[in-house]
């Protein structure tokens, strides 16, 4: 009874362990065949003289498609632009210098006036007959010294009676100076030619002395002032020749002069500050505008200039351009100077009427063959 169970025990382990190895080779089996490469027939037209072509072709020459312009050479005109404001060649606002009541306004509001002309009369009453008393008694002090000096001629009176006499005329004389002043100060006048602003006071106000009254403008010449980088400095000079424009005259160009240089360059700004006039007769500019400046600081001839889109840069100071020489490219380094719109001044390693790249440089290297598609000017 013991043996029986034994061999049934046995045999169901054989099984199992076959059927382990059943299973195993048949993964195997698949395995093997989803790793196998299929074998690609030959074509049948190809033979070996055709294979060995294939290996041994050279690939096609390769070709950019550029755009050039050409390097020239002209005169050019070097120039600054700046801003600046436009200041009143005279500029200054009345006030009295005596305290009174207003008592009479001649002029009107935006007028031009003329210098000495009076422009505000304040009550001068008090003034005037101070005047008048003060001239009285000089008439008096003049008349008493000529008889004095009559009888001293004379013999009748001493010379300290005469002396007294010509100081007592004297001192009417300086009264009489002094009230006439006082007079004056009651009229205000126009200090220069010019135009008056907008008036503060009206008939009737009563005014202190230094209390603002009119302004008046002298516009038939104008000043500019504005500033530039301290680096212009050397070759700022007066009497140099600049053109004006500003907003409210579009399309209008104004000649001025440079008329000073301050001295003093601002140390927070690194800037020096210049002072240009400019002929305003027909008074189309005001004070306070707002202007353009187109400075020129020098003139120059056979200046090589190019287009500035043709520029390469490279790490530092280094710049780069591609030159076209008989349809291949060539990377030439050059220096630069000024700058000015779209282009840009070569002053090393360029001659007048050689063609550079414009656009497309950025795919091109040395050496490489290239099709111009369109020059500088716009033609194909």
């Amino acid at each position: 009874m013991d043996a029986a169970p034994r061999a049934s025990g046995t045999m169901r382990r054989a099984l199992i362990f076959v059927l382990c190895l059943a299973g195993l080779a048949g993964l195997g089996v698949l395995a093997w065949v989803a790793n196998r490469a299929p074998q690609a027939a030959p074509m049948p037209s190809q033979g070996r003289a055709g294979a060995a072509a294939t290996t041994t072709a050279a690939p096609p020459a390769q070709t950019a498609r550029v755009e050039v312009a050409t390097v020239t050479a002209r005169e050019i005109i070097d120039d600054v632009a700046a801003v600046g404001t436009l200041v009143s060649n005279g500029s200054v606002i009345l006030r009295p210098e005596v305290a009174g009541r207003v008592a009479a306004i001649r002029f009107r509001d935006g007028m031009a006036v003329k210098k000495g002309s009076v422009l505000v009369e304040l009550d001068a009453s008090v003034q005037s007959a101070e005047a008048r008393q003060a001239q009285a008694e000089l008439l008096l002090a003049e008349a008493n010294a000529r008889r004095i000096e009559d009888l001293f001629k004379q013999q009748f009176v001493s010379s300290s009676a005469r002396d007294e006499a010509i100081s007592k005329r004297e001192v009417a004389r300086a009264n009489t100076a002094l009230a006439l002043a006082r007079l004056a100060r009651t009229r205000i006048r126009a200090p220069f030619d010019g135009i008056v602003g907008i008036r503060k006071v009206n008939i009737g106000d009563y005014v202190r002395d230094g209390d603002a009254l009119i302004n008046i403008e002298d516009i038939a010449t104008l000043k500019l002032d504005f500033r530039l980088p301290e680096t212009y400095l050397s070759r700022l000079k007066p009497g140099q020749k600049l053109d004006v424009t500003s907003d409210v005259m579009p399309g209008r160009v104004f000649p001025a002069e440079v008329e000073a240089i301050d001295p003093l360059v601002d140390a927070d700004g690194r800037a020096v500050l210049l002072r240009a006039r400019l002929s305003n007769e027909e008074g189309h500019l005001r004070p306070g505008v707002f202007a353009r400046v187109r400075l020129i600081v020098g003139q120059r001839n056979e200046v090589m200039l190019m287009p500035e889109s043709a520029l390469i840069p490279a790490p530092g100071q280094t710049q780069y351009v591609y030159r076209i020489d008989g349809g291949v490219a060539r990377r030439v380094e050059i220096k630069t100077g000024m700058r000015r719109a779209t282009e840009v001044e070569v002053t090393q390693g360029l001659r007048p009427g050689d063609v550079v790249v414009v656009a497309g440089q950025f795919k091109l290297r040395e050496g490489m063959s290239v099709e111009v598609v369109q020059d500088g000017t716009g033609k194909k």
